[in-house]
């Protein structure tokens, strides 16, 4: 087995979800492993698409059909399905800063609607995350890099129940600690330094969101999700999720 592809155990738990079976409409996909295999390879190096080893096929090919499940949300469903076993005891949230390659900022329409912007760190993504009780990832989002953590906060919420929400002084307001309240879970949330009246939290539970600062690290060990390469926000959340279901799979 080469660096970077699915072993037999990983390839069983997504094969099913993937378009291209014999019982789907359609076009039968019978290099599906292949195909995923090389969108792996690209993720994890980093490395253009022209530079695709040939042995995944021609590059063309593989990147057509990687947009292609972009836009039909493939990756993003497979994601969802390897979630389905989360530990919600409690969740976290945060978020992290990747730098944007200067070949992502080309094109036709600039950086508009495309999740880039301005920050300390030049020209940015951001990339908000939600993760379970055992630091594993289950939802994003992703905005431009001079986003406020705090504005994504109720959407990575949205759907999910939990007995508390881990997360750092960034995503300390009153509304956000209202809307937990109402989910009937408990806010670990330190208070910022501008509160006139601190609110107590659990520190010894708070402990535990250093699990989310190291899923983001493993995350990072892929090229293409620590900085970021792709014009479009959708191809770039397409190896979010792929790198996600990676770690799911692991």
């Amino acid at each position: 087995m080469k660096r970077y592809e699915l072993n037999t155990a990983q390839w069983e738990k997504i094969a099913l979800l993937l378009p291209g079976k014999a019982t789907d409409p359609g076009r039968s996909g019978s290099d599906n492993r292949l195909f995923v295999n090389g969108c792996l390879w690209v993720l994890r190096s980093g490395a253009h698409w022209c530079d695709l080893p040939e042995r995944y096929g021609k590059w063309k090919t593989v990147h057509r059909r990687f947009s292609r499940w972009c836009h039909a949300g493939v990756w993003e469903r497979v994601f969802d399905a390897l979630t389905a076993d989360q530990d919600n005891q409690y969740l976290m949230i945060d978020s992290t800063i990747v730098r944007t390659h200067q070949q992502a900022a080309t094109g036709k329409g600039g950086p508009q609607n495309q999740a880039l912007g301005r920050s300390r760190g030049g020209l940015t993504t951001k990339i908000h995350m939600l993760a379970d009780a055992l630091g594993r990832p289950l939802r994003f989002i992703i905005t431009a890099g001079q986003v406020h953590d705090a504005t994504q906060a109720s959407a990575l919420l949205e759907g999910h129940n939990m007995g508390a929400v881990i997360a750092d002084k960034a995503y300390d307001s009153n509304e956000f600690r209202e809307q937990i309240a109402v989910m009937s879970a408990e806010a670990v949330i330190p208070s910022k330094r501008n509160r006139k009246v601190f609110i107590p939290h659990d520190r010894a539970l708070y402990k535990h969101r250093n699990r989310i600062e190291r899923c983001f690290n493993r995350l990072k060990h892929f090229r293409r999700f620590a900085t970021r390469y792709d014009r479009r926000t959708i191809h770039f959340l397409g190896f979010v999720h792929l790198a996600s279901a990676m770690i799911w799979m692991a």
